[in-house]
């Protein structure tokens, strides 16, 4: 089709192409924005739009209540333990001065100090008193630590069963809110497709073309790249089944178009060799000759041979001869390339003496 345009058609055709991409860049601009924001009609979720509110905020309660008795009861045991070091220090250390002093007892057997042996040994004996009440604190704190974690464990899993039934419904709500904000997408860029299609059909040579391949271009980029991604899978099935179906509607019409082409051209190539090529436009026949191919059949033929007058295919008459110099030229050629004489003249050769130019 470019080679058929004249210079300035061409840059004027490059410009109005700008413009539909222009065009299509704005509306689509617009289109992700709006369909960005149809996620936002849906109230957003959360787990605990599915908990019973009573149960957990109690269990989330009883948690922090074992977590901070926890913590008191492992500062209490920490304490504990430092006494009962303590307790444990002054006792081994009062053993062993009662054992040095025994020992020198022993050695001077002197019974003045019977009552000092007494006496020592009751201050042994209460040492040792202090040192098993530590150890009886200390294993109370543990205790108190113990009691603390296994109940916060059992606030935990109670609270995590109940987060696992709120997910389990929180993920079916989800799937809702997916195939509802899909069928939002649906409704606004199907019927943008459908009329996109109505577009390409009717309008996409008309004086407006621009904008409307710049809103088919649109249309197509809503319906493919802000739609096809967010179609529900579930599992897969979806996405194949709905691929399935278009591109068996697609080939289903792909084939019924072809048949209807093919027809067409069989009825087009019975009718008279004139008035197919009246019924040829002049820039589809330029069109498809500077691809090589005939204009009537659109099979290939060897253009550059001059011996070829006529499609072999088809019969359609490709060349003729210039009525007044008789220069073998295009026959859908409006002049005649070697004098500018219009080929329309053709017409008006008498019918006798074919061979015969007309007088100017």
């Amino acid at each position: 089709m470019a080679n058929t345009l004249r210079l300035t058609e061409k840059w004027m055709h490059r410009g109005l192409w700008l413009v539909a991409l222009v065009f299509a860049g704005f509306l689509i601009g617009l289109g992700g924005t709006v369909v960005g924001d149809l996620p936002k009609v849906e109230k957003q979720l959360s787990l605990d739009d599915y908990m019973d509110a009573a149960a957990s905020n109690a269990a989330r309660n009883a948690i922090r209540t074992a977590e901070r008795a926890e913590q008191d009861a492992q500062t209490a045991l920490e304490q504990a333990q430092l006494k009962r070091r303590a307790a444990q220090a002054d006792s081994a250390a009062a053993r062993e001065t009662f054992d040095n002093w025994l020992s020198t007892r022993r050695a001077t057997q002197q019974a003045e100090q019977d009552t000092e042996l007494l006496s020592r040994t009751r201050a042994l004996d209460g040492l040792k008193d202090r040192e098993r009440a530590a150890g009886v604190a200390v294993e109370a704190q543990q205790q108190a630590a113990l009691d603390a974690r296994q109940g916060a464990a059992r606030e935990r899993r109670k609270l995590a069963e109940m987060e696992e039934v709120a997910q389990q419904q929180l993920n079916a709500e989800y799937r809702r809110v997916e195939l509802r904000v899909f069928l939002y997408r649906l409704a606004l860029t199907l019927p943008l497709l459908v009329a996109a299609g109505w577009l390409f059909a009717k309008k996409r040579k008309g004086t407006y073309w621009p904008f409307v391949w710049g809103f088919i271009l649109f249309a197509v980029f809503a319906f493919f790249v802000e739609l096809v991604p967010y179609l529900p899978s579930y599992g897969g099935y979806v996405r194949y089944i709905v691929g399935i179906i278009v591109t068996a509607l697609v080939g289903r019409q792909a084939i019924i178009s072809l048949n209807r082409y093919l027809e067409k051209q069989k009825l087009a190539e019975q009718l008279p060799d004139a008035q197919r090529r009246e019924e040829l436009s002049y820039d589809t026949a330029l069109t498809r000759l500077s691809k090589g191919v005939c204009p009537g059949c659109e099979r290939a033929v060897d253009l550059k041979n001059t011996e070829i007058d006529f499609c072999p295919h088809c019969g359609i008459g490709l060349f003729d001869h210039c009525f007044k110099c008789t220069t073998r030229k295009s026959a859908f050629a409006k002049f005649c390339h070697a004098c500018g004489t219009t080929a329309d003249k053709k017409l008006k050769l008498p019918q006798t003496g074919a061979d015969e130019a007309p007088a100017l």
